[in-house]
């Protein structure tokens, strides 16, 4: 990993002017060269957004307006109070997750880590909405964060009614899909998840644990696992960085 100083003498050292056209794209051309020539490797952190302020004479807006454009073509990684890193080439295409049924989804977390984050007694509105618990009653809430090598692929919160959330605890969870850990603890099967896909923006909590902007957009879906007897016992809520994954599913003509 290079320095700052050695990195910023990598790069031009000149004013900007608004005769050349907007300041921004002047910025992100300058630091586009690098990136592609790979003379910024994947995986180097780009100098601070202030460094780079100073170094060419522009306000923090220009810079971030800038690297807001590299970001947007695949080339760099914006991250929550840290500097923005450059991304392979590969991952300039997303990662698709197909899903059709159980395998799908535990073909998703293969070869990923999933790392715990709380475990404990709360309240919210989602147990009474999707959990059948009366209102206002608390449940068990799990904060964990899936992810395969540096790449954070997910923050997922997982929601428990009381009498299913009592019976577990943080050591429990062993296993990457969560659901398979509540149905070898329990001596439950679950007969069916239903998927619920919405796209949302990044808050401060998200933003922090995804090292993602705040109010990034967010691919967001809701799995809520119901058991053989038809009772709804998980519900699991992942957000991911919508810049690198997608959702596809086939849909077979079936009208006449």
């Amino acid at each position: 990993m290079l320095d700052t100083n050695t990195l910023l003498d990598l790069l031009p050292r000149r004013m900007l002017a608004r005769e050349g056209g907007p300041l921004y794209r002047q910025l992100s051309e300058i630091l586009r060269r690098p990136i592609v020539e790979g003379v910024f490797p994947a995986g180097e952190e780009l100098p601070k957004e202030a460094s780079l302020a100073e170094h060419f004479g522009v306000s923090l807006i220009t810079v971030r307006h800038a690297l807001r454009d590299l970001e947007t073509d695949g080339l760099i990684r914006k991250r929550s109070a840290k500097p923005a890193i450059v991304l392979p080439r590969e991952t300039e295409s997303r990662q698709s997750w197909q899903m059709a049924n159980f395998t799908d989804i535990a073909a998703y977390a293969k070869d990923a880590a999933l790392e715990l984050l709380s475990y404990r007694r709360e309240g919210s509105p989602l147990f009474h909405q999707y959990l059948s618990v009366r209102k206002g009653e608390p449940g068990y809430c799990l904060r964990s964060l899936l992810h395969s090598g540096n790449e954070k692929k997910a923050y997922i919160n997982t929601y428990f009614p009381l009498d299913i959330g009592e019976r577990l605890n943080k050591r429990d969870f062993t296993d990457v899909l969560i659901f398979e850990t509540v149905q070898r603890k329990l001596g439950l099967r679950l007969a069916i998840a239903h998927m619920t896909v919405r796209a949302e923006i990044a808050d401060e909590e998200a933003a922090d644990i995804l090292e993602v902007e705040p109010a990034s957009p967010l691919l967001t879906v809701a799995m809520l696992y119901q058991a053989a007897d038809g009772r709804y016992v998980e519900l699991s809520v992942a957000r991911h960085p919508a810049d690198r994954f997608s959702i596809t599913y086939d849909a077979p003509n079936d009208l006449d």
